[in-house]
């Protein structure tokens, strides 16, 4: 296991990599309120780009052509890389060479195995490799955790879930080549909400693409994909992910009592609310908006500072991009697959709560947001 650079020091200094909308939008704000997590370079091709956020945050700016120049300062012990996907095995493989812990943001990769280099790469360092997953501290997903794990809804059945939104023509999420497409994008938070709220992972998958072939925004890729996974104990999850509806973002879990619903489950601009039903009997309560970047900054330059046991880590988003690939697969061939997984010892859990107040996004700077 690496150590910080510094003796005696209180925060993990941070080399932010890529400054798409996501990065601009809500990470590098959520320094502000990560108390043990410094931002101390950002890393783009964009020449204007990067001078121009830098300058905002007072900290220094580097093309790609200097990360290692970058990765070799004292101060770096960390990097957040939000560049697109089919970019995030090069990046994480190259900061781990340096020595550099890794906050990667999700899917991980586009294949199994990329992400299998990739743990593969920051265990041969001795660096820490986490995978971006938000929600794994955020309070309505975890009170839903608690409520499932206090039997409120009694033994779990199925969940559903639905997520979507009109996405804008030549957005990079419409790439093939940089690993886009709605199950990639949004999928990869159905799949994780149900994998940590039944506490499993699937054991067979069957997935129906939705084309649009005279839609020029999806030439290269699905505009959605619905996908029925099965769960051991005859326990099933199916939703829909869509890059060519209005948007959507909800889940139900349902269980032999009730159920416990969430609405704009995934997103981190919006009121929550949180409705459980049992019999006649149902309780609503709406949670406010809050900074879910921070606490993965926070939870993340704990385990950096301390050396403290880690989730989400890689092994996290491997099994999601492995869901995704089996998903594509089944799609194409018009069959259900089987998978099979080893035991996984850590899922988030009620106690992984972290609240930060609600950042106020500064402007943008080369970039937009991805929806119509």
């Amino acid at each position: 296991m690496r150590q910080v650079k510094r003796a005696g020091k209180r925060k993990a200094g941070y080399a932010v990599i890529g400054l798409g909308h996501i990065t601009q939008h809500a990470v590098l704000p959520a320094f502000k309120h990560a108390r043990n997590a410094q931002l101390c370079a950002v890393v783009s091709s964009d020449e204007e780009k990067r001078k121009k956020i830098g300058r905002r945050y007072h900290c220094d700016a580097y093309g790609y052509e200097d990360l290692e120049l970058c990765l070799a300062r004292p101060d770096i012990d960390a990097v957040y890389i939000g560049e697109p996907n089919d970019k995030h095995a090069e990046f994480v493989i190259r900061c781990a060479q340096a020595g550099v812990h890794v906050l990667c943001e999700k899917p991980l990769a586009i294949s199994e195995e990329e992400c299998l280099r990739m743990i593969s790469a920051c265990d041969e360092a001795g660096v820490r490799l986490m995978t971006a997953y938000r929600l794994h501290f955020e309070p309505v997903n975890l009170q839903v955790v608690k409520l499932i794990e206090q039997g409120k809804i009694g033994e779990l059945r199925y969940f559903t879930s639905t997520f979507a939104y009109q996405i804008k023509p030549g957005n990079v999420r419409t790439s093939r080549e940089h690993g886009g497409g709605a199950i990639w994008d949004l999928g990869v938070y159905c799949i994780n909400a149900a994998r940590y709220l039944f506490r499993a992972d699937p054991v067979e998958i069957f997935a129906m693409p939705v084309m649009r072939p005279k839609d020029p925004r999806f030439e290269e890729v699905h505009e959605g994909m619905s996908v029925l996974l099965k769960f051991e104990g005859n326990r099933t999850a199916q939703f829909t992910v869509s890059f060519g509806s209005a948007p959507q973002g909800d889940y139900r879990m349902v269980g032999t009592k009730g159920f416990v619903e969430v609405s704009n489950a995934y997103e981190y601009e919006a009121t929550r609310e949180l409705r459980l039903v049992v019999g006649e009997k149902t309780l609503k309560r709406r949670f406010k908006q809050t900074d879910q970047f921070a606490p993965e900054l926070i939870a993340f330059s704990k385990a950096v500072l301390d050396g403290t046991a880690l989730e989400p880590d890689g092994e996290e988003g491997l099994r999601d991009v492995r869901i995704i690939v089996a998903a594509l697969k089944s799609a194409r061939e018009g069959r259900p697959l089987h998978l099979s997984w080893p035991a996984r010892k850590r899922r988030p859990e009620p106690g992984d709560r972290i609240v930060q107040p609600a950042i106020r996004p500064p402007p943008l700077v080369g970039v937009s947001a991805p929806a119509q």
